[in-house]
């Protein structure tokens, strides 16, 4: 019985914590938002990194944790691209948005589209491929961060 209490505990904390997280808005102008980045990738000479997922999504949540916990992933990411995030969820699932970038969705979520600095997709990437056990890989994340930068492309 304790353990039952325990486990519907554990799963009511986890239930409300996910509640909270507001990492993607569905209120977004995600068009709007990856135009933007494109003008600034574009002046920066970066490519355009973009994280499309849900607040409702477990491993949305770990992969946004993930990489602003870890310092050398975060600077490798900010030092050459220029971050959207795009929301899918009930409330706003930026289906014109996704079928612009060839339907990253069918990989599951959440999903990394990047763009070149002139809105060109260039890759998608099946965050699966970066797990590792219960979360994320730093090995497989950096190798993947740094073999779509601008500077490796050209």
């Amino acid at each position: 019985m304790k353990r039952l209490s325990l486990l519907v505990l554990f799963s009511v904390i986890t239930a409300i914590t996910l509640a909270q997280v507001k990492i993607y808005d569905p209120k977004a102008n995600a068009a709007q938002d990856i135009q933007n980045a494109i003008n600034i990738a574009k002046r920066e000479g970066k490519n355009v990194f973009i994280q499309i997922g849900g607040n409702w999504c477990p491993w949305c949540v770990k992969l946004h944790n993930f990489i602003n916990a870890d310092s050398t992933i975060k600077t490798i990411l900010h030092e050459n691209y220029v971050v959207v995030k795009v929301n899918y969820s009930k409330e706003n699932k930026n289906l014109d948005v996704l079928k612009r970038l060839q339907n990253p969705q069918r990989f599951g979520f959440p999903v990394i589209v990047i763009l070149d600095s002139n809105g060109k997709r260039i890759h998608t990437q099946d965050t699966g491929l970066l797990e590792s056990g219960n979360g994320y890989d730093s090995k497989k994340v950096l190798k993947f961060l740094k073999n779509w930068t601008s500077k490796a492309i050209k």
